[in-house]
Parts: C-alpha cells; sequence; structure tokens
C-alpha cells in the first residue's frame, strides 16, 4: 500500500492530466488493488449524495455530477450504523435489500468509509463495489480503503481551498471592475540634456496600496480570467486623465500583449493623437505568436507610439524589439541602478543606446534615483529618464501642478524630492 500512496502523491503534482484528477488516480488504485468493479467518492449536499468522481469497469448510468437522495444511498445507512463499513454480500442484510439499487446493479461486495475534511465535518464517502460477493475481503482492506480516503480528502480539501481563494480573489475584482475603483497616478519622464518634462507613466492605483501593491491586482485578475478587463479599465482611466497632461507631453499607458491582441484597446484609441499617447508594452510571459502581435501594433501606430518596457530583463529581449519595432525602449531599472559605477551596467546601457540610434528609436532610463546616475546615462546619450530623482508618481492633479510649478520656475529640489517623498509606492508596483 506505502507504494501506490507514493505513486498517487508523486503524480499530485500533475493535478489534472488528460482529464484524469488525483482523485481519480486513488479511486483506481483502491480499485485495482482490491479487485473492485466500481469506486467512487461523493459529496453530501443539501439531503442529495452528488457523485463528484467515479471509476468502474463496467458501463454505468451514473457520471460525475448525478446525485440522489442520501436517504436511498448505502452512505446513509453506513453513516447511521445500519449497515457495516465493510459489506461481503449485501444479499445478508435487510437495510441493504431495502434499496432497489441492491438488486438492480446488483451490489454484492461493498466497502465505504467517510470522507473527513480537516475541519473535522463530513464531506461524503469513498466507496468500492463489486457486483459479486467478496467473502475474501478483511478489516485490512478496510484500513487501505480508509487510508486512500484520507488521501482522497487531503486532495479535496486543498481544491476547496483553491476555489474559495479563487472565488475571493474574483469577488474583489468584480468589485473594482463595477465600481471602477482605480486611480492613475503620473510619475513624470524628463529630458536628461536639459530636464525638461516631456511625459508622464500612467500607473493604476488601488485603495489597498499600501498593503498590495497593483502588480499583484494585474495578476490575480489574470489568474481568474479578468485580466483584459482590468488592464482595459486602466487604459480607459489612463486616457481619462489625460486632460491634466499639459499641452505638448505625453501619457504613457502600460498594456500586455494579450491586451493588445484583445483588440479592445484600438477601439480605447480612436481619436487620439499619436504625439499624445505611448503604449508601453509590458511582459512577463513568452510571445507565442509576434506575426500576430506586430499586426496589432502596426494597426496602432496612427493613434500612439510603441514602447518596449523592461529592457534588459525579462522577456523583453532583441526577438521584442526586432520583431515590434518600437519608437521607444525603456532600460529596466535594474540596468540602470549603480549604473554610475558599474563598468558593465554601462557597456550594456552603451550598446542598447547605440543599437536605438541604428534603428531609430529612443531610449528611456527607468528608475533614476541619483545625481550620479543621471550623470552617466547623460553620458552615454540615454535621452529621457524618470524615477525619484525627478519625482515619485504623483495624483494626476498633482502631477499637473508639478508640472505647471516647474514652468514658473517656482518648484525647487525640495519640494520635489522631499514634499513628493511622502507619496511612497513599491517599486514592485509600475503597472497601469
Amino acid at each position: 500500500m506505502a507504494a501506490m500512496l507514493a505513486h498517487v502523491l508523486g503524480d499530485h503534482a500533475d493535478h489534472h492530466h488528460e482529464g484524469v484528477t488525483a482523485v481519480d488516480r486513488i479511486l483506481d488504485s483502491v480499485r485495482s488493488h482490491l479487485g473492485m468493479e466500481i469506486a467512487f467518492a461523493s459529496r453530501f449536499v443539501d439531503g442529495m449524495r452528488q457523485f463528484t468522481h467515479i471509476r468502474s469497469d463496467i458501463p454505468l448510468p451514473l457520471v460525475p455530477g448525478d446525485a440522489e437522495p442520501l436517504e436511498d444511498s448505502f452512505c446513509k445507512r453506513i453513516l447511521d450504523g445500519r449497515l457495516p463499513e465493510l459489506i461481503h454480500n449485501a444479499a445478508d442484510f435487510p437495510a441493504a435489500l431495502e434499496l432497489p439499487i441492491t438488486m438492480a446493479l446488483p451490489i454484492g461486495s461493498h466497502l465505504n468509509v467517510p470522507l473527513i475534511l480537516s475541519d473535522g465535518s463530513i464531506y461524503g464517502t469513498f466507496c468500492c463495489i463489486s457486483r459479486a460477493p467478496d467473502l475474501s475481503l478483511t478489516q485490512r482492506d478496510l484500513a487501505t480503503v480508509r487510508a486512500f480516503a484520507d488521501l482522497a480528502a487531503s486532495l479535496i480539501d486543498e481544491d476547496r481551498s483553491r476555489q474559495s481563494e479563487h472565488n475571493a480573489v474574483e469577488a474583489r475584482i468584480d468589485a473594482v471592475l463595477s465600481n471602477r475603483t482605480m486611480t492613475i497616478y503620473h510619475q513624470p519622464i524628463h529630458a536628461l540634456d536639459d530636464g525638461r518634462p516631456l511625459g508622464v507613466e500612467c500607473l493604476a492605483r488601488f485603495a489597498d496600496a499600501q498593503l498590495r501593491p497593483p502588480n499583484l491586482w494585474f495578476d490575480e485578475a489574470e489568474a481568474v480570467g479578468r485580466g483584459i478587463e482590468l488592464e482595459m479599465l486602466a487604459v480607459h482611466a489612463a486616457l481619462q486623465s489625460l486632460p491634466y497632461v499639459p499641452s505638448g507631453m505625453y501619457a504613457s499607458i502600460n498594456v500586455s500583449p494579450k491586451t493588445l491582441l484583445s483588440g479592445q484597446l484600438h477601439e480605447a484609441l480612436a481619436g487620439h493623437r499619436r504625439e499624445r499617447i505611448v503604449i508601453e508594452l509590458t511582459e512577463h510571459a513568452q510571445v507565442d505568436d509576434y506575426d500576430a502581435l506586430r499586426a496589432a501594433i502596426d494597426g496602432l501606430r496612427d493613434h500612439a507610439r510603441i514602447a518596449i518596457d523592461d529592457v534588459g530583463a525579462g522577456y523583453a529581449g532583441l526577438r521584442h524589439i526586432l520583431d515590434l519595432k518600437p519608437d521607444i525602449l525603456k532600460l529596466d531599472m535594474s540596468l540602470t541602478r549603480h549604473i554610475d559605477h558599474d563598468p558593465a551596467r554601462r557597456a550594456l546601457a552603451h550598446a542598447m543606446v547605440q543599437f536605438a540610434a541604428d534603428i531609430g528609436c529612443t531610449v528611456l532610463a527607468e528608475g533614476v534615483e541619483t545625481e550620479a546616475e543621471c550623470a552617466a546615462l547623460k553620458d552615454l546619450s540615454v535621452s529621457l529618464g524618470q524615477g525619484y530623482l525627478f519625482s515619485r508618481p504623483l495624483p494626476a492633479i498633482a502631477a499637473q501642478q508639478y508640472f505647471l510649478r516647474l514652468a514658473s520656475g517656482d518648484a525647487g529640489e525640495d519640494e520635489t524630492c522631499e514634499t513628493m517623498s511622502l507619496l511612497v509606492r513599491p517599486r514592485s508596483a509600475r503597472r497601469a
């Protein structure tokens, strides 16, 4: 039995393989070990016994999901003590013979134990049946069934926990989508040669930003199949914040390839001017169809420029750049950080600047935090920068005031670096 348990547990990492679940494999193992024809797991719901998993050598008129009154089952009589858990021959028990299924199937030998969850509640039952009586079955065989039932119950517990978490995530995402409870912050983008502000990156913020970073919201939305909806909510919120971006400056909006391929972005950008919008392609999983992605991007170019995010990190590599022909390359902050005294970072940034010049696009450095980093980037001819050196992300109205003060010459270093530092965000929360 230990070998069989190890086999099933070893397969548990592949919880659903070609439609066969881990609980199915448990049922197959115990059925094969005991030489039984049928094995099933069921759950009790509102006075009914619902079959969740059925494995059988013979045709049955039942499939998973079917249900019958609990009162008309062996399970109920066994739980009530009217029948034993181990039955060699059902015909020997009047309480079994009064059930129509006993003679209709017929039922000969029968082993049935409760599925007990970690909280002590009875979920349902775990059962093995054969049509013929079997006098060779022993209490040791019943103990084997209990061991497999315990394993099945632990997997059911895990599934219920995952489903509960899935439902909680779905409820959170639904609430945001229904109530549109998302705020857009603007992080200024500056020219490195003279410090002029040229644009903003639009960043989504949620009510619990101090506890859960925005990237977690987007990851969770994707996990429950609502990723495109949440991204498009952020896109529309970013476009609605465009009036707060001064004339002559642009707003950069983050989207994933999946959202871009959905076609919804094309409709949202209709009527917008190319010089005012940058679509920043974020990618943390491999792109499978570059031809389709390139075609989708080409359909946007009348209304937006294209930026590739996280260059030098993740999947934003040369294939991304060569196939998608961006207007802006955004150097990941892992390259920017300490570039003033790291020869390897400088060499890679220099190569990217030269490459960008050869293909006619602009380089923007993310995460610029010190004057020394800024000076090193300028020496490398990096054109644009954003980061805490200039400003942290600000609410759209505050960012507009920041730009107005810059234009009037009233914004000093203390204001941009000290007052604005109250608006702290996690560095991982760069998504909109």
